[in-house]
């Protein structure tokens, strides 16, 4: 098991595939394994560094809040370790949360950006209310109250297709104290759009089209602010294209890695 450990914290990671290096960050509250798709597809021609987030795979959690920046300086680590001084970066919602605090930490760490199904804005008071209220709940009685309210916005074939299933079953395997402090990580982030508005490297924007939370508007909003972005819109998706409609993903993905490569 391959492992790095940051402030005291292992952390799990897999590193699969050989070229250009892509550092891919999982969405809440999943595991690095929900990028199996992608690994199975394209690691003939690039080099997959996935890390579990602070406790969740078989990542140990910490203390206190997971918050973004966090998460970032997690993946930097890793990619030093690692000896990589740059990689495309992207992320799946909270995944791409941490890669737009990545990109705050050190831009010119990121060779690409690649954001899936994720928003630059931070909660608003609301927002916060409700992941405090999901954050407790999960400490009182475990994740399957998240399983029941997520999954049904997570996948757009359903809860009970085979990729609900498989999503079902990652979420199960989450700790609840992970899942409580990824909620109040969240809840903790910055607005993104100044920082997305200054980025000038390449930038692949994807979301599905069947996204309620974070919907195409969200995506769009991210591209504008990036200079030169492509948008891409998958069908038959809701919130982890990635999973759902993996070859039609993989194409998109494929075709902006390959115009970054060499």
């Amino acid at each position: 098991m391959l492992t790095v450990t940051v402030d005291g914290t292992p952390l799990h990671y897999r590193d699969v595939g050989q070229g250009l290096p892509v550092l891919l960050l999982h969405a809440f509250p999943l595991n690095s394994s929900a990028f199996e798709p992608q690994v199975r597809a394209l690691s003939g021609r690039y080099r997959f560094i996935l890390p579990d987030h602070r406790g969740f795979g078989l990542s140990k959690l910490g203390e206190g809040p997971t918050e973004m920046p966090r998460i970032a300086r997690d993946a930097l680590a890793l990619l030093d370790a690692l000896k990589i001084d740059s990689a495309v970066v992207g992320g799946v919602s909270m995944g791409g949360y941490a890669a737009m605090a990545l990109l705050r930490e050190d831009a010119g760490r990121v060779r690409g950006l690649v954001l899936v199904d994720t928003q630059a804005t931070a909660d608003d008071e609301a927002g916060r209310a409700r992941r405090e209220v999901s954050a407790k709940e999960a400490l009182e009685k475990g994740v399957e109250p998240i399983v029941q309210a997520m999954l049904p916005k997570l996948v757009a074939a359903g809860p009970d297709s085979p990729v609900g299933l498989e999503v079902a079953a990652m979420i199960r395997a989450a700790a609840p104290a992970a899942v409580a402090a990824a909620q109040r990580g969240m809840a903790l982030r910055q607005d993104s759009k100044d920082m997305l508005a200054r980025y000038a490297g390449p930038a692949l924007v994807v979301v599905g089209e069947s996204d309620t939370i974070t919907p195409q508007e969200k995506a769009r909003q991210m591209a504008d602010l990036i200079s030169g972005a492509r948008l891409e819109v998958i069908p038959g998706a809701a919130h982890l294209p990635n999973q759902e409609q993996p070859e039609r993903f993989n194409e998109v993905l494929d075709r902006f890695l390959a115009s970054l490569d060499g």
